[in-house]
Parts: C-alpha cells; structure tokens; sequence
C-alpha cells in the first residue's frame, strides 16, 4: 500500500505518513490504531521498538 493510499484511508495527508515513517512526526495513539486497522497490523508490528518490524 502507498503512502497516499494510507493517508486517504486514515484522512491524513501523505506527508504526514511520511514524516511518521521517518521518526519526525509523533501520531496520536488514535492516528496509529487508524494506520494498524488499515495495515492489518498490530501497534507492536507497526510502532513497536522491534528491530525486526515488517
């Protein structure tokens, strides 16, 4: 899935799906619940400290 995929999923802009993913923008817990029902993650898949993320 794109990043503009995600964003328009989750009603945010591709930007912000980018800073996230680049460590420069902290999401509320809300955005990130919306992001992992998209992705079929969990908060530990996606956010988690796990070098092992995927």
């Amino acid at each position: 899935m794109s990043q503009k995929e995600v964003a328009e999923a989750v009603g945010v802009t591709r930007q912000t799906i980018n800073a996230i993913e680049n460590g420069g923008y902290n999401p509320s817990i809300q955005l990130c619940r919306d992001i992992c029902k998209v992705l079929g993650k969990t908060l530990d898949q996606i956010f988690g400290e796990d070098d092992n993320n995927e």
